[in-house]
């Protein structure tokens, strides 16, 4: 059962490790990320990151949206954390499986709006997220569990 979709350019970190798996009842964390799956030295330095009680998995984004396709994450009580809003497009577009998107950090570049505290998104980056709106998943901005939720429809 997929407990959660967040975007996080920081990937696993102290607020996803701890706070969002935990109220999310999670016990499988899923980092579809490209680079990280080929990058040693990431991948040592996730799972230091990860909670003690979690089965931590990365795999590139095409292994992971052809997992959830397959049902072979079905298992598991999964929560997935993408690096880029491009990232969390696809995975909700081509698996059918996600109904909410967490977007919890993004980089701030030359070419990016500040949305939130740790959200800054490009006018792309909107298209996709006002597509995925405009086809019924609710989108929210929240670093931790316990902040107030932001929709992103509210930053408009």
């Amino acid at each position: 059962m997929i407990k959660g979709l967040r975007v996080d350019h920081r990937l696993l970190h102290g607020q996803v490790a701890v706070s969002w798996f935990s109220s999310l009842d999670a016990n499988t964390i899923l980092i579809a990320n490209d680079d990280v799956a080929k990058d040693e030295f990431r991948k040592s330095a996730m799972r230091l990151a990860k909670p003690h009680n979690a089965k931590l998995v990365m795999k590139d984004l095409d292994y992971s949206i052809q997992a959830i396709k397959e049902g072979l994450t079905d298992k598991y009580d999964l929560f997935v954390v993408v690096e880029s809003v491009q990232d969390a497009y696809r995975l909700i577009k081509e698996t059918g499986a996600f109904k909410e998107l967490n977007l919890g950090g993004t980089k701030a570049t030359s070419e990016t709006r500040n949305v939130s505290k740790a959200v800054n998104l490009s006018q792309d980056e909107e298209k996709l997220l006002d597509e995925l709106v405009s086809n019924g998943i609710e989108i929210e901005i929240r670093q931790v569990p316990n902040d107030k939720k932001l929709l992103y429809v509210d930053t408009k």
